[in-house]
């Protein structure tokens, strides 16, 4: 079971996961979508363009802290309706 943890709120957990590049994505339906707020940033790499969620638990915000790719070029397709963490967000799996 892999899970996402920050601020001692699980953010996401499921046992099918998606590992690229030493990076665990999370499918949609395991994130805890109470946590995640929407964020007007964006970035793009070889995969396509990201975009990011920030965190909000017990009135903290860890900004763009998730990213995903809505419409990631035909190599990264298997980490479409996935989501990633970093900035401090625990990945165990």
């Amino acid at each position: 079971m892999a899970k996402a943890v920050w601020n001692g709120q699980t953010l996401a957990e499921s046992e099918t996961v998606e590992t690229v590049e030493g990076v665990v994505y999370f499918p949609d339906e395991s994130m805890n979508r109470e946590f995640f707020r929407a964020s007007s940033t964006t970035s793009s790499n070889t995969w396509g363009q990201a975009r990011y969620y920030t965190l909000v638990v017990d009135g903290q915000e860890n900004p763009d802290a998730a990213w995903y790719y809505p419409d990631p070029k035909p190599a990264a397709r298997s980490v479409k309706h996935h989501v990633a963490f970093w900035r401090g967000v625990d990945v165990t799996t």
